[in-house]
């Protein structure tokens, strides 16, 4: 049970009224917060299989018996780790490996045109509809790409995949957004994390007893295709209800909810109240557009600067990702090895939340990788250290974007702090979609400096801008430009 939404007789208008209804987070959220991450396994699956589905592979040439020399038209491939994948299939060696980025990439080019496409989708016809919708075609779409004879069908639906999972990704976050109170919505984003990391734990224990990638993606697929009974499990957002005018169901969800949670149901009808007078002033008051995020000068350098930071930061982290794939060693044990230590990774950066500034943060965890990364070119002969720095140079990217969400939403006004962190995930989509072509670039140690320059490089521009750590948010741009982001806070005044 959440005490600290507990709904009394005499409302607190200055509170959110739906955090009073139902609470800030209690046990039924969480119950959903279970099932909502359960479902996403898929997606989290897609997200870290690449090292698996589109590695680089090692191989003989069987017409003059050299290895790993181009031209080669009679290859014969390794296969101790993987004995099918999508570049053995098609043969993507040699002039053919470009191809083989491109494939990689288009996933995150869908992610880009999912998450706007189906953002406009959960606002029309509801964030429970939109999640059903995304979870199920995203399985179809994986399960039928198993199926394809030819590569440029391959790459079609690579593609679609893509534009589910980021539908999938923006609809589940929202959802659970619009469920949880003010103050939560910190520790929200870590455990949202908790289904990426536990998806790339899961990724290589699987992928080591199914070793052909169609039956890896249909095994990390069709089981999901049952994403539909969530119709059924989840309740509509009542945010959303209350916004499109549906009051009778919002009441019935929130009574449901609150219910689940212990909490009195007496004042429901004056919380819609107070829930649909907010609503109807948030949205007479909502002018921002993309547009503004360029028209002032001070807006204009702190979109233009976090944009920047967010393709830097994305590109290290997706390429080292996708670089350990290639390190010496068992592929499934380095994966493994690696995915585990996002773990603690994303408890420091929880905790370092508290003691460090929001700039100096973001600075630490992304010069952490670049030095680790810089380290790994100097020590390249001693494997066992090349892979210690190679993951200390992605979980210090992990961290740094973890900790650019709250920076970024930080340094906006209410009226743009969406499309600020719209087009800052843009940019970053832009970096994951270029990191599989410098990884095969063909010369190992420039992969690594580019990764290495682009960390210290985000970190320089994280330079520029102003920290954020307890202040009130702004919420016009007339403030930001007139006094900054906000005013400072103490402690018990932070929520």
């Amino acid at each position: 049970m959440d005490v600290i939404g507990t709904v009394n007789k005499d409302l607190n208008i200055s509170l959110d009224p739906v955090e009073q209804a139902i609470g800030r987070f209690g046990r039924y959220q969480f119950w959903l917060l279970f099932i909502v991450s359960l479902s996403r396994l898929p997606t989290e699956f897609q997200l870290n299989n690449v090292v698996f589905l589109i590695p680089g592979v090692d191989y003989r040439c069987l017409d003059n018996n050299l290895t790993n020399v181009c031209p080669c038209s009679n290859p014969q491939y390794d296969t101790r780790d993987i004995s099918s994948s999508v570049t053995t299939t098609w043969n993507l060696i040699c002039d053919r490996q470009p191809l083989a980025s491109l494939a990689i990439s288009a996933l995150q080019l869908g992610m880009l045109v999912g998450s706007v496409v189906f953002g406009h989708v959960s606002d029309r016809y509801g964030r429970k509809n939109a999640i059903v919708i995304t979870l199920t075609l995203e399985a179809v779409a994986v399960a039928s790409s198993a199926a394809v004879p030819y590569f440029w069908l391959y790459l079609v639906l690579r593609l679609l995949t893509g534009v589910f999972v980021g539908g999938t990704l923006v609809c589940t976050y929202v959802y659970l957004v619009e469920l949880s109170g003010k103050s939560f919505r910190l520790y929200l984003m870590g455990l949202q994390e908790v289904s990426f990391v536990l998806g790339y734990m899961v990724v290589p224990i699987v992928a080591y007893y199914v070793r052909d990638w169609r039956y890896l993606q249909l095994v990390t697929s069709l089981p999901w295709v049952s994403a539909v009974v969530l119709h059924w499990l989840l309740p509509e957002s009542p945010r959303w209800l209350i916004t499109v005018g549906r009051r009778q169901e919002a009441i019935d969800v929130l009574m449901h909810i609150a219910s689940k949670n212990d909490m009195q149901t007496i004042n429901i009808n004056e919380i819609i109240n107070q829930a649909e007078r907010q609503s109807y002033e948030e949205s007479s008051n909502q002018r921002g557009s993309y547009a503004d995020l360029f028209k002032t000068p001070q807006i204009r350098k702190y979109t233009i600067l976090t944009g920047l930071i967010w393709l830097c930061i994305a590109h290290v982290y997706f390429g080292v990702n996708q670089y350990i794939g290639r390190l010496h060693g068992n592929l499934h044990i380095n994966v493994m090895l690696s995915a585990a230590s996002l773990g603690p990774g994303l408890i420091l950066c929880t905790f370092g939340a508290y003691f460090f500034s929001r700039r100096a943060g973001v600075i630490i965890s992304i010069c952490a990788s670049a030095v680790s990364l810089l380290l790994f070119l100097v020590l390249h002969s001693k494997r066992a250290l090349t892979l210690a720095f190679a993951i200390i140079g992605e979980v210090g990217a992990f961290t740094a974007i973890m900790q650019m969400y709250m920076f970024s939403s930080e340094l906006f006004p209410t009226v743009i702090r969406n499309s600020a962190l719209g087009f800052a995930s843009m940019l970053a989509r832009c970096g994951a979609i270029i990191s599989p072509f410098v990884v095969n670039v063909g010369v190992e140690w420039i992969s690594v400096l580019v990764f290495s320059c682009m960390g210290f490089l985000a970190a320089g521009l994280c330079c520029f801008l102003p920290d954020t750590k307890d202040l009130v948010l702004a919420n016009s741009i007339q403030e930001v430009e007139g006094c900054g982001n906000g005013m400072k806070v103490d402690d018990d005044q932070r929520y």
